[in-house]
């Protein structure tokens, strides 16, 4: 599931993505019908997303992959509805050791829509033979 249409923009530790969400996405079906909101489970996904990406460009894919390991302080402050597209903004705040450290906000018309912060650890590549 990839909820990152195109990137915005991109510097050295932040990062801006764009994603429209569509009257068929399958998380609408059950949340809510008649009714429906993007849920926040899924705005947090995004800014990860967008996490991932910054990370992509910083972290060797010899090294592993970055894999979320913590979420904190989330808040939400505003309904995305489909229709609507929304911006990650994400900022590596802090390394430390193989740990990363981010903060995201997804925004929404302008309004901030939710924020959090995460890390992200980078998990050593998959050497198992077929």
């Amino acid at each position: 599931m990839l909820l990152v249409d195109e990137i915005v923009s991109q510097e050295e530790n932040s990062i801006v993505c764009r994603k429209s969400f569509h009257a068929d996405e399958y998380f609408f079906q059950g949340h809510y019908p008649g009714h429906p909101l993007v849920p926040g489970v899924i705005l947090c996904e995004a800014a990860v997303q967008s996490g991932a990406v910054l990370l992509a460009d910083i972290v060797s894919t010899d090294d592993g992959v970055p894999v979320l390991t913590r979420m904190g302080d989330v808040k939400f402050k505003k309904m995305v509805h489909p229709g609507d597209t929304i911006e990650m903004h994400v900022k590596l705040d802090e390394v430390v050791s193989t740990a990363y450290y981010l903060t995201g906000q997804v925004k929404c018309d302008g309004k901030l829509a939710a924020r959090l912060g995460f890390t992200c650890t980078i998990a050593p590549p998959n050497n198992h033979s077929e």
